[in-house]
């Protein structure tokens, strides 16, 4: 049996132990560490654990306890979710530079579909490694991809090269990669699935494959025509976005509070140059330009300006960024500068589907 074309080019992006990296970011004595996201009572439980402390066994949703039997010297942080979130924010405006057609799944987490994407390169492994780099370069974190014609086989993908490393299952070899895939390894089936499997003479994906769909669903209900598609590379959910993009932004949260102006318009240059690459290389220009201040007590202000023309460069925008930074007297010091634009050309356009050759 093969694989029939067209095929679709899916992306997932997986962030490396996400919470505890950016802990790990924001407090520079962390890296290299062995830390657990999460309080530190003997009532808690880990939400994410570092790389270096997985070393040592402990993993999500494990007690607190266990956790430093296993890890004596691990160093128990306090989430903050609420920069979790900015931060996935900024992810995820990466990825909308490639394709509309993303589908978070957390925040650390999110299927692309770059079958027809936004810089034209019929290659989803090296759109992959330009996000990637990009997530290191901008932010400061790395990630992980799967690529491969569905979404179900580029999750699993993801997982194998983690963390910092990518895979590309690439169409002809979707059949023997799931053939030989231990079923505790396809992604849905749990522990209790996985023994029933076991249990049933079911090892890897072409024992799984030798079952009939009665079989299989007589063994798991509904779940059991789910498997019998999928080991044979047959998964047709697409990707869903949960919105379109209106807006097109960068910021930057510092290490220190700044309160001089002159230091202001410095970082707002830097972010105000990843802002125009964005715009020019999404084809993008907006209307309605706005600045984000949040201040050192977390308030937070946005000023806005709209203009007639759509624009997209540097040197149209950034006076408009100066003056609504000069607009009104800064209340505080201030933690985190952005640039948005929204009101955008593209807003009212239709999607076009069109069928590209497949070339991974």
């Amino acid at each position: 049996m093969t694989l029939e074309p067209p095929f679709r080019k899916i992306i997932h992006v997986d962030m490396d132990a996400y919470f505890a990296s950016v802990e790990q970011l924001d407090n520079p004595e962390l890296r290299g560490k062995a830390i657990a996201v999460g309080g530190g009572g003997d009532r808690g439980v880990v939400s994410a654990a570092s790389y270096e402390a997985r070393k040592f066994g402990v993993k999500s949703a494990m007690s607190n306890v266990l956790a430093k039997q296993k890890c004596p010297h691990i160093i128990f942080v306090r989430g903050n979710y609420s920069r979790y979130k900015e931060i996935s924010h900024q992810i995820r405006e990466i990825f909308y530079d490639y394709t509309d057609l993303v589908e978070p799944l957390s925040l650390d987490e999110a299927y692309l579909d770059v079958t027809q994407n936004k810089v034209g390169n019929p290659s989803a492994s090296l759109i992959a490694q330009e996000i990637r780099a990009r997530i290191l370069n901008e932010i400061g974190l790395t990630a992980s991809a799967g690529i491969s014609i569905n979404k179900f086989v580029a999750k699993v993908a993801s997982d194998i090269n983690k963390p910092n490393g990518q895979k590309t299952i690439n169409p002809e070899e979707v059949l023997t990669f799931l053939e030989e895939l231990p079923v505790n390894k396809f992604y849905g089936v749990g522990k209790v699935t996985a023994a029933k499997m076991f249990n049933n003479g079911i090892f890897k994906g072409k024992d799984l494959k030798e079952k009939s769909l009665e079989e299989l669903v007589h063994l798991f209900g509904k779940s059991g025509a789910h498997y019998y598609n999928i080991v044979r590379g047959v998964h047709k959910s697409e990707v869903k976005p949960n919105r379109i993009r209106k807006s097109v932004g960068a910021e930057r949260t510092f290490r220190e509070n700044i309160s001089s102006e002159i230091f202001m318009i410095e970082k707002l240059n830097h972010i105000a140059d990843e802002i125009e690459k964005r715009l020019l290389k999404s084809k993008t220009k907006g209307k309605t330009i706005t600045l984000k201040i949040k201040y050192s007590d977390f308030t937070q202000q946005t000023r806005s300006k709209t203009v007639d023309q759509f624009i997209a460069k540097k040197k149209e925008f950034f006076p408009l960024v100066e003056e609504l930074l000069y607009q009104d007297k800064l209340k505080n010091s201030v933690r985190l500068l952005g640039i948005s634009f929204s009101n955008l050309n593209t807003e009212k356009k239709a999607p076009v589907w069109v069928q590209l050759k497949f070339d991974f």
